[in-house]
């Protein structure tokens, strides 16, 4: 068997769920509008008050898309292993050690997730006292995505400990093809007139 087909085997094993492929996939797209979102209300709030007619409500419409563009964000990028993740270190290991490093890492991923989970879900019971204005709203609705986005954080590092234990947390990068290897030479001498 070739190693190009060995290292597809090997990545095929570290496939993750696909239901979790979806939820992740939802989430950037959810993350890209909450973004475009904020950054056309802050516009908005910009222009508005510049001609002297300012939209009160529009700053919070921009918290609000701004909190919940953050907690969102940070349940997808657990998920990439983009966030709360430290990766140069465990990088450059490999064996028992690396799997020591990525469980010890995972779990304080988890611990901190389950700490936005009880404490998000304290503060939004305790938002049901305080209200925002101009609106009125409950702040509850601004805290509700701290303990969901808890719950997806440890979704994301369940599952990433579990796909680890079970099949390694080495990952190989696939060999680059003979094309992609050669860097090709730039010509840096100068070639004058008289010497063509």
């Amino acid at each position: 068997m070739a190693i190009a087909d060995k290292l597809v085997l090997q990545r095929q094993r570290h496939l993750k769920w696909r239901a979790l492929d979806r939820l992740e996939l939802g989430l950037m797209m959810l993350c890209g509008i909450l973004c475009f979102g904020f950054s056309m209300s802050v516009t908005a709030d910009i222009v508005t008050r510049t001609i002297g007619h300012p939209w009160l409500w529009l700053q919070e419409v921009t918290s609000t898309l701004f909190i919940y563009a953050i907690f969102i964000g940070a349940a997808a990028a657990t998920r990439r292993n983009d966030h709360l993740y430290l990766t140069a270190i465990s990088e450059s290991m490999h064996g028992t050690p690396r799997a020591i490093v990525e469980v010890m890492t995972r779990t304080v991923v988890l611990c901190v997730s389950f700490c936005l989970i009880w404490f998000g879900y304290l503060n939004y019971l305790r938002g049901f006292g305080s209200f925002r204005l101009p609106s009125g709203q409950p702040i509850a609705y601004l805290y509700i995505i701290i303990p969901l986005s808890g719950i997806l954080i440890a979704l994301f590092t369940i599952e990433q400990l579990v796909n680890g234990l079970v099949n390694g947390f080495d990952h190989p990068e696939p060999p680059l093809a003979e094309d992609d290897r050669a860097i090709p030479q730039i010509g840096t001498s100068v070639e004058t007139g008289a010497q063509r």
